[in-house]
């Protein structure tokens, strides 16, 4: 972990320039001076924790956001790296994309659906949503007895805590990437 005091001041920064305010205005909302806010952002000034409580209750933000030294991450995912569950007989394949994630509450599914093919999906627990983004071909998507037709370049968002069916009835291959919602964070 990088020195303390340069950490606080770099957070410190990155967080009032990302809000567009000035020392001045973040030495307003905090109480703390204009001098002792430029100290700590250069990490010349090592800041009391009652200093700290100060600017995080100004800015509205926990305390540990001004000591958190994550680096920003990046992850490239291809789905040529990733095996597929198979059911009916090929003509259906799910990828996990990306995985469920606390912080975000949902999960991303490639999905390929072969000609002719028909899945049926239970419903999710509730609250859950479905967000199915089709990437290629037409896909029909039969929710609560209603069917809908989403093609390349469209999406279709629908509550996914009640049955569902994805149908490809034409003679190409349906491709899409849902994304699962999970706002209760019951899973």
């Amino acid at each position: 972990m990088e020195n303390l005091n340069i950490l606080i001041g770099n957070n410190l920064s990155r967080m009032r320039k990302e809000r567009s305010f000035s020392l001045d205005q973040v030495s307003q909302l905090t109480g703390v001076s204009k001098s002792m806010l430029s100290q700590i952002e250069k990490g010349q000034k090592t800041p009391t924790v009652t200093t700290l409580w100060k600017i995080a209750s100004g800015l509205n933000i926990s305390f540990s956001m001004l000591m958190d030294d994550k680096k920003p991450s990046v992850h490239l995912v291809s789905c040529n790296n990733l095996n597929p569950l198979i059911e009916d007989d090929g003509k259906y394949k799910t990828f996990p994309f990306l995985p469920f994630n606390e912080d975000t509450k949902f999960e991303v599914f490639k999905m390929d659906l072969e000609p002719r093919c028909v899945h049926n999906s239970n419903p999710h627990t509730q609250g859950v949503k479905e967000y199915v983004f089709v990437s290629n071909g037409c896909l029909q998507i039969e929710v609560n007895g209603i069917t809908y037709k989403a093609c390349s370049g469209e999406a279709l968002v629908f509550s996914g805590d009640v049955c569902h069916t994805y149908k490809n009835d034409t003679s190409e291959v349906a491709s899409t990437f849902v994304l699962i919602f999970y706002p209760n964070n019951h899973i």
